[in-house]
């Protein structure tokens, strides 16, 4: 079962695609063609190009940044409390549904 994930830009343009569960926000945003999400490191965490705002209801399912999430968040544009790297939060069917929003512009 593939899970729906929708993917708001700055603008408020909406982008509802589905993800498989076990791929990456971030991948799902990739393959599908999603504007905003930059993805220069490719998953591994180190760019913040991927940085996402998750919806308050969401945060808990999301999970909290890791300590090294964190320190590469310190580097995004515009970090928020509710900021995560796309590539750092792994789809499951508990996600289905999910929004995040997209910051301005990715460094």
């Amino acid at each position: 079962m593939l899970v729906k994930v929708v993917y708001v830009e700055h603008g408020g343009t909406e982008h509802a695609v589905e993800v498989a569960p076990g791929d990456s926000l971030m991948h799902g945003a990739v393959c599908n063609r999603v504007p905003g999400i930059v993805a220069h490191c490719g998953g591994a965490g180190g760019c913040a190009t991927c940085e996402v705002y998750v919806e308050q209801d969401w945060v808990d399912l999301t999970g909290r940044p890791s300590s090294s999430e964190r320190r590469t968040l310190r580097f995004a544009f515009e970090p928020k409390a509710n900021s995560r790297l796309a590539c750092q939060i792994v789809m499951t069917e508990a996600l289905d549904g999910l929004t995040v929003r997209m910051p301005p512009r990715q460094f």
